[in-house]
């Protein structure tokens, strides 16, 4: 798990960009919030994975809030979406 997700809140989906250097981890908080983070990869971190912005402190009242928070955040997600539009119903079904 990646720094800026604490270790109580439970990651429900994770999408990658079609490169798989991006992703977007949609989480559960203990108190039944939601959240979500966007993380890179790169070749030089040996595949982990690092934050690249702060949106792990927005509070969601549902997972289909967070992930629709998360698409007009994350352009990348955005285009996803649009790609593939089963995206949000498989993000969503935790």
């Amino acid at each position: 798990m990646s720094r800026r997700i604490d270790k109580s809140w439970l990651v429900f989906a994770s999408i990658e960009n079609p490169q798989h250097d991006r992703c977007v981890d949609l989480f559960r908080r203990p108190d039944g919030t939601y959240g979500f983070e966007e993380f890179r990869r790169d070749p030089e971190d040996a595949g982990g994975w690092t934050p690249m912005r702060y949106y792990s402190g927005g509070v969601h009242a549902t997972a289909l809030d967070a992930f629709d928070a998360a698409v007009k955040a994350v352009a990348w997600l955005a285009e996803e979406n649009q790609r593939r539009p089963s995206l949000r119903a498989q993000s969503t079904a935790a």
